[in-house]
Order: C-alpha cells, then structure tokens, then sequence
C-alpha cells in the first residue's frame, strides 16, 4: 500500500508471471525418473525450459496489453522476487542439509 493500488496488483502480477511459469516447468521436467529415462528426463528439461521462457514472454505481453494502469517497474520487482525467493530456497537447502 506504501506505492499505490497500482503497483501492488503491478507486483503481485510479475510474481504470478514467475509463478505460473516455474510451475509449469515443474510439470514437464519432473515427469520421468529413473536410470532407464535418462533421455526422456533430458528432454523434458530441456522442453520445460523453453516452454517455461515462451510461457513468461506470452503472460507479460497479456499484462502490458491487458492491464491498465500498470506500473511496469513494479511488475518486473514482483517477477524478480519470486524467482529470487526460488535461488535462496536453494541455497538454504545446499547450506542446512537433512541428514
């Protein structure tokens, strides 16, 4: 509330933008496990990421066509954020692991 109405569904916007996006990579990355699907694994990494990127480009050019007012700025912290939130989760696991 400290920046507007405006710049609070800005935010939360961008974090849904990420949000959305890592959790369809989610989906189509962690499909297959096992020694035996090593090459299906590969695969649907590699196609979760490129889905998650044109999943991310297409949700932002929906908001900056659809949403109006829009504070831009704040869209992108919103965005940034959550994937922020995502690289220190990983690092806490990497430095407090469950024995």
């Amino acid at each position: 509330m400290v920046f507007g109405i405006v710049a609070g569904y800005s935010a939360l916007l961008g974090g849904l933008i990420a949000w959305l996006a890592n959790l369809y990579f989610a989906y189509k990355a962690f499909r297959y496990f096992g020694a035996r699907s090593t090459r299906a694994i590969i695969q649907s990494f590699w196609s979760g990421e490129m889905g998650k990127q044109i999943l991310a480009a297409a949700l932002f050019a929906l908001v900056f066509v659809g949403v109006r007012p829009l504070e831009p700025i704040a869209l992108f912290t919103g965005y940034l954020l959550v994937l922020g939130v995502g690289a220190s989760a990983l690092l806490l696991m990497k430095n407090n692991p469950k024995h």
